[in-house]
């Protein structure tokens, strides 16, 4: 973490930058997202073979997320998200040049490891100029980066709607999301290790903080993981819905995510870390019963709503939390971005595996048993709270930075 106190405007500046950046990173996966099924087919593999392949986005994420810390102390913190991001938007291409099974899973590897780095690179600089700040700004970076996946899902759709070549329209993707996260990273803080710093380890455990934390982001994310995949199943095998309206709920739920972490930091503010996770896990929970005990697509829907209101800035907080949990903030957010991308690798399976043995009921009532999980918790997140330093007046009308 930084000694130096920036000049307001500077890190004013800096904190707009970062949300175009994390508005880039979303719209790489949301351009991604909507192409699988082209991807699929050009590569000739059945569902389970694609199944096996999705897995290694995550695996590739684990096992580079924590050399972004040693990039960051190598190269500095701006030219290291430039870099990574530009690796993260350009990695966009490698999916859809995939002939066979084998290639695909080597280029969602990559895909997977490049977006980790990036993230981790991206969470930690939020942290910095929220330290900076003195108040929340995690959950409008993160709302950003779902108002970017929003946007790069809609050009995907398009581009499948006109039957586009997936290769044609990421290579397109990728060069304009790499101009522009190039670009937005000129304003980032530069922030460099202090001379006598050690640089961190090229791979190791997380602390015992990031697990604690990263069980409250788990928990979080396996409910958005659920909804996401599951909803509109959900609203159509049990409820009887249309296909359309168990689309809509799946949107509905997207944007009850993207608007409150928009507007989530003011929150957080206003009630503190702890007391908005643990309101946040009630209103999930309460989504979660409505789901459950639901006899009518209204009522589902309402609870998928409720869900995505009370989860969607709980991942923000537990990143902002890593980031002060100790002498190490990018190996901490490392840790805790493995649990998370951890849980939405293995939530959709899990889900689907208990309906095939039980019912998609229960399935969702494991889901609102870990909702409760939010409530008991969120103590662990205290620490943001209480390390969250205020910046000086001086401070604030000094030009430049300054130890």
């Amino acid at each position: 973490m930084s000694d130096v106190v920036y000049d307001r405007r500077e890190v004013r500046r800096a904190r707009y930058a970062l949300a175009a950046v994390f508005a880039v990173h979303g719209a790489v996966t949301g351009s991604f997202a909507t192409r699988v099924p082209w991807i699929q087919e050009h590569a000739s593999v059945g569902a389970g073979q694609l199944g096996l392949a999705l897995a290694f986005p995550a695996l590739g994420a684990s096992v580079a997320m924590p050399l972004a810390g040693r990039i960051s102390h190598r190269f500095g913190a701006r030219n290291a998200l430039r870099g990574l991001i530009t690796l993260w938007t350009l990695s966009l291409i490698l999916p859809a040049l995939a002939p066979n099974l084998p290639t695909l899973c080597l280029a969602l590897f990559v895909y997977g490891a490049s977006a980790g780095m990036a993230d981790v690179a991206m969470n930690a600089l939020g942290v910095e100029i929220e330290n900076q700040l003195g108040r929340s700004i995690m959950s409008g970076l993160h709302g950003m980066w779902s108002a970017g996946a929003l946007v790069g899902s809609a050009a995907g759709t398009l581009a499948a709607h006109l039957g586009s070549d997936a290769r044609l329209h990421h290579a397109l993707a990728a060069a304009v999301l790499t101009v522009l996260g190039v670009t937005a990273c000129t304003w980032v803080l530069d922030i460099q290790p202090a001379e006598d710093e050690e640089p961190p380890p090229r791979f190791a455990l997380p602390p015992k903080s990031a697990l604690l934390i990263g069980a409250v982001g788990f928990c979080a994310v396996f409910a958005e993981g659920a909804s996401l995949d599951w909803s509109a199943v959900y609203l159509r095998d049990r409820l009887d819905s249309s296909a359309g309206l168990a689309a809509a709920c799946t949107t509905g739920f997207t944007l009850t995510m993207a608007i409150a972490r928009i507007v989530g930091d003011k929150v957080v503010d206003r009630f503190g870390s702890v007391a908005t996770v643990r309101v946040g896990g009630v209103l999930a929970a309460l989504g979660g019963l409505l789901i459950v005990l639901a006899g009518h697509p209204a009522v589902a829907m309402a609870g998928f709503a409720l869900m995505g209101l009370g989860i969607a800035v709980v991942v923000p907080l537990c990143f902002a939390a890593a980031g002060r949990s100790g002498p190490n903030p990018s190996l901490a957010i490392a840790g805790v971005a493995t649990i998370t991308y951890t849980s939405g690798l293995v939530a959709p399976s899990a889900i689907g595996g208990l309906a095939q043995a039980t019912s998609l009921t229960v399935s969702f009532g494991l889901v609102t048993v870990l909702a409760c999980g939010l409530v008991t918790f969120a103590g662990v997140l205290r620490t943001a709270d209480r390390d969250r330093p205020k910046l000086s007046a001086e401070a604030a009308a000094t030009p430049g930075p300054r130890p």
